[in-house]
This record gives C-alpha cells, structure tokens and sequence, in this order.
C-alpha cells in the first residue's frame, strides 16, 4: 500500500481514506433512514460507543479495550433487536431501488395491468367524498405487490368487491369494523378492521392522531400507499415511504392512486406535481 501519511502512530493511505468515505457515507444514508424517530439517540449512542472503543484499543489501553470489546462482542445481536424494524426499512428501501426490482416487475407489467383496470378507483373516491361531508374516519391500505397477510390476519378477513356501500358501511361509526384499517389488494377488500404499526417519527405536525400516525407507520414498513380521512375535520392525507401529502382535491387523490398502481409516480412523490399546483392555484383564486 502506498502510504500517503502519518498522523503520530497511524499510517494512512489511500485505501484508508476511500474506507472512511464509503462508511461515512453509509453512516450518513442510515442517519438519515431513522432520522426524526427514538431510535436515532440509540444510533448516536452505539457510535460513540464504538469510536470511543477504536480510541482505546488504538491507544493500547488493554484493560479498558478489554471491557468495551465485551459490550461489541454482543453488538450485532444488539443492533438487530433494537434496529428491527428500522433494518426491515432500510431493506425494503434497497429493495424498491434495485434494478434487478425493476426489471422483474416489467416483465410481469402485463399480469398487473390485468388485475388493476378491474379495480374502479371511483367507487373508492365517492366513498371519501361522503366519509369528508359527514367527518366520518376513515383508513384505508392500497398494496399492489402484496397480500399484507400479517396486517390483515389482525382484522376480519372480507375479500368482497370493492364498493362505496361497503366501504360506508365498514367506517360507519355504529359499525363494528370502523375502528381500523381496510386493506385493498388486487382490487378487493382483503380485511377490514386491521391494526396498523405506528409511525415514531417525531416530526409529524401534533395535530395528527392516531390514525394519521398509523398511515404513515404503515407506509413506512410496507410499500403501500394509505389514505387517511380525519374524523375532526374531514381531511385526507395520502402516506408513501413515510410521506405524506394534504390539501389534495379528490381528483388529485385518485390521480395519485391510480399512478401508484401503474408505476407512475414522481420521483419525490411528496412534491406536488405542476398539474396539483395549477389545480390549488385554480381553486385558491
């Protein structure tokens, strides 16, 4: 190796600053992956931890290199249990942006085509736009990759057409099945009733309930797209990968549904597109 300097007893060369690169990189994508949540005072913890440890053994301090090389022995099964849902979105986010992803799902573009034309998003739209006159909350899960098994085993399984009556009838608040979640795959109601996970993010606005919480929890550990409607003012939200957009007019949130299933979303979905803006320019005129 060639050695570029020393720094007191280190010798650094230049595979020595490409190694700091890529792990400052791949610390600063993971820092921003779990940004915002608890469990990035865990993060920092674990690091300080951990350079504090490179110091000492560096330094030759036996004793002390000894003690804390006990507490990274175990540091891996450590991070796994405290990390796991944060690892599980660090995967799927790999996951969504792999070329390998893409090209598979082209292949099969015709087999979803099939099954999403048979999905009448209009029955889904006029069902929101009774549930905002009348304040009625309302959550509902769109997954077009996968059943969500594990989300749906935690409601009533349905597996009916999709219809405004039904859904009406499901968000009634006389209904046994209005507190929770649906869950629509292939253009069906899977399950009705079904707990969502709660997203930690500590910059959500503090408005936000419960059921906002839980549409951005669901879309950040599932590749889904969730609509929310609020039961004190009626709004809506979408929620996509841990964003969510409000103050969509209802043909924006079909526009929106309909190209999260024909994979035609913009690149930053949280960013209006100039059609949205023209549109809330129109009516704010």
């Amino acid at each position: 190796m060639v050695l570029l300097f020393k720094i007191g007893f280190l010798d650094v060369t230049w595979v020595d600053l490409v190694d700091i690169g890529l792990v400052s990189v791949l610390l600063y994508q993971v820092y921003k992956l779990i940004r915002g949540s608890i469990a990035v005072n865990i993060f920092l913890g674990i690091l300080a931890l951990y350079l504090v440890y490179l110091i000492v053994r560096a330094a030759q301090m036996e004793l002390l290199a000894t003690i804390l090389g006990q507490f990274m022995g175990v540091g891996v099964l450590a991070m796994i249990i405290l990390f796991q849902p944060e690892i599980r979105k660090f995967l799927l986010v790999i996951g969504r942006s792999t070329e390998f992803r893409e090209n598979f799902f082209r292949n099969i573009a015709q087999w979803r085509q099939s099954y999403t034309d048979e999905f009448d998003v209009r029955e889904v739209i006029e069902a929101v736009k009774t549930l905002k006159g009348t304040r009625t909350g309302a959550l509902i899960v769109f997954s077009r990759d996968t059943e969500l098994k594990f989300y749906a085993e935690t409601g009533e399984p349905l597996d009916a057409e999709v219809t405004k009556s039904l859904l009406l009838s499901i968000f009634n608040k006389n209904s046994p099945l209005h507190d929770g979640a649906v869950i629509i795959y292939k253009g069906r109601i899977k399950a009705a009733r079904c707990v969502l996970p709660v997203s930690e993010n500590d910059n959500l606005p503090p408005h936000f309930g419960m059921r906002h919480r839980s549409a951005v929890g669901m879309s950040e550990a599932t590749d889904t797209l969730v609509l929310a409607v609020s039961e004190e003012t009626g709004r809506v939200i979408l929620a996509r990968n841990g964003k969510y957009l409000r103050g969509l007019k209802l043909k924006q949130v079909e526009h929106r549904i309909l190209d999260y299933f024909h994979h035609t979303e913009p690149a930053n979905w949280e960013d209006l597109t100039e059609e949205e803006t023209r549109e809330l320019r129109s009516s704010a005129a």
